[in-house]
């Protein structure tokens, strides 16, 4: 047996290929070319008449359902003619809902350390703000400026990016990103100058949105809606952690040698991930692994036909449950149906802002979400300020109270991951988008409760572990309102998913990113106290936006023209 013949046989046990003194009488038709009449006479190498046109290929479109066809001819018809050319091995095409645990384990967690040192980077900055403004002789609002420059780049970058991963697939604009990352790292150490160092750190927002942004992209490649709920809960968990690890490990740094060691150390530590996943990360887009499939069967086709081995067994269209002999080739859908670059791009940049202006959910479930990681930046200023001038800390002892986020962001993980399965084992959940929301309907009320708490214990009187713990509420609060947010938007939207997503994203990164800069007017001016209790205040008013969609949200969803068009296809 050939090795072309058991690869075929390895495909499809059930299927006996007849040796050609087995051929005649059989039920499979088989193309030899001397007994086809003239109209499908295939040309070969092996003597056709120069006039007679080679049939054409048929093409037929390929899906990870269809069932691939056998070769028609498999032996050589005289001792002249070589062998026929192996059949490429497909298994690295395999859909990626179908790949196994432990790859898709190993993707998932590859990512999330990623997205971590993306987040660290955002948080990494503010513990070196005293030295720059030294340096460089420029105000607090000024030095922190380079946090909303960070964040500008953060949010406009996927807008773009995201037609490219959709083209070319993921790990190209993984890698890529990270490439520029990576260098932008390490500009951002070696920068001079204060402009110079706004430049770079919007470029390592871009570089890094792709890690962020992304990641809920490859969720949604590798696992089906009903079992998204824990990997998304990792990366969110992992996205919160970095924030404030960031903090924690930079500000060490910060008082024992220059800040820019803060830069030099992620450099290291980015430029060793981009490797990892340079050597483990595989391509996750469905679409495009499919379209790699076709390419890499057609190559197979053109091969054989080159070595004189002609067509496939196909279903006889005019006879059901007959074969007929066909030249084929493999075509995929979404790469017809997909509008140009351009033009993908011109509808990544508009559609995000035309869903949050038209659709209410996107508008209140962005503004909620916004809110939320505005709080989050808005500890990157708040916490220095408020244990380093009420309880004496030094700059690395007020940055380690960031443990307390990633305590809250590891807490919140579990909670979410467990309380999941418990209920789906119990039957509570939903088969709604509004099933996800029944937990944060409560949970999301621990980030104004650790607003309040933040704001009222904060005097040098009380203990500085009592706002720390505050800390770690809120943490737990904003987790759960990035998860329920993004698990419901996914749920509700489908292939408009994705826009719905970037809107969420362009508003809370940006919002986040301004906060910093009013942190320290803020808290002066209206107290630690009165600061804190009108964040809380708003937090407050927003946790009304999960319950009036566990009440409403079928009908909010009928009456949207985007959601509606998904409700009618199913």
């Amino acid at each position: 047996m050939t090795s072309s013949q058991q690869d075929v046989n390895d495909q499809d046990p059930g299927i006996r290929h007849l040796k050609p003194s087995e051929r005649q009488g059989s039920a499979v038709p088989t193309l030899n070319i001397a007994d086809l009449d003239e109209k499908s006479q295939v040309k070969s190498e092996h003597g056709d008449d120069e006039d007679t046109e080679p049939l054409q290929p048929v093409w037929h479109y390929l899906e990870y359902t269809t069932e691939l066809p056998h070769p028609t001819s498999i032996y050589p018809t005289s001792e002249q003619q070589e062998p026929s050319p192996e059949q490429p091995n497909l298994i690295q095409y395999t859909s990626p809902f179908e790949w196994s645990e432990k790859r898709k384990n190993m993707i998932i967690w590859v990512s999330c350390v990623i997205t971590a040192l993306t987040a660290f980077t955002a948080g990494s900055y503010t513990p070196g703000v005293g030295q720059m403004m030294e340096e460089w002789h420029v105000s607090k609002v000024a030095a922190l400026i380079g946090i909303t420059t960070f964040t500008s780049g953060f949010a406009i970058a996927p807008m773009i990016l995201a037609p490219f991963s959709e083209i070319n697939g993921r790990r190209p604009v993984f890698i890529l990103s990270g490439i520029l990352f990576v260098i932008c790292q390490l500009c951002t150490g070696l920068t001079r100058s204060y402009a110079g160092m706004l430049v770079v750190r919007f470029f390592v927002g871009v570089g890094g949105s792709t890690f962020s942004t992304m990641v809920g992209g490859v969720v949604s490649d590798i696992y089906h809606t009903e079992d998204r709920n824990t990997p998304m809960a990792l990366f969110s968990g992992a996205a919160l952690f970095g924030t404030g690890w960031g903090p924690l490990v930079c500000g060490f740094i910060a008082q024992n040698t220059t800040w820019r060691w803060i830069f030099y150390m992620q450099t290291i530590t980015c430029g060793a991930m981009v490797a990892l996943i340079c050597l483990i990360f595989k391509e996750t887009r469905g679409s495009v692994l499919l379209s790699r499939k076709a390419k890499t069967l057609n190559k197979w086709y053109e091969a054989r036909e080159a070595a004189g081995y002609y067509g496939f067994n196909m279903p006889d269209e005019k006879e059901p449950g007959k074969l007929v002999s066909q030249r084929i080739r493999w075509k995929v859908k979404a790469d017809e149906e997909r509008s140009s670059l351009g033009k993908m791009i011109a509808i990544s940049l508009y559609r995000p802002f035309h869903l949050l202006l038209t659709e209410p959910v996107v508008f209140w479930f962005s503004l909620w979400v916004s809110f939320s990681w505005a709080v989050l930046y808005l500890t990157l200023a708040a916490i220095p300020l408020v244990f380093q001038r009420n309880h004496g800390f030094s700059l690395q002892q007020a940055n380690a109270v960031f443990a307390a986020m990633c305590v809250g962001s590891v807490l919140a993980t579990i909670l979410s991951i467990n309380q999941e399965q418990i209920a789906k084992r119990r039957g509570k959940l939903a088969n709604t988008p509004e099933g996800r929301l029944y937990f944060a309907c409560i949970e999301s009320a621990f980030m104004p409760i650790g607003l309040f708490m933040f704001g009222w214990t904060s005097f040098s009187n009380i203990h500085w572990i009592v706002p720390t713990i505050a800390v770690a509420i809120a943490t737990m609060g904003i987790f759960t309102i990035y998860l329920a947010v993004f698990n419901y938007l996914a749920d509700t939207y489908h292939r408009y998913a994705s826009s719905a997503l970037a809107a969420q994203s362009f508003c809370r990164n940006m919002l986040g990113g301004a906060f910093p800069l009013i942190t320290t007017q803020m808290y002066n001016k209206l107290t630690f106290g009165g600061a804190s209790s009108l964040l809380g205040g708003i937090g407050t008013l927003l946790t009304l936006v999960p319950w009036i969609l566990v009440f409403y949200g079928p009908k909010i969803r009928a009456r949207s023209k985007f959601a509606s068009e998904i409700m009618d296809t199913h």
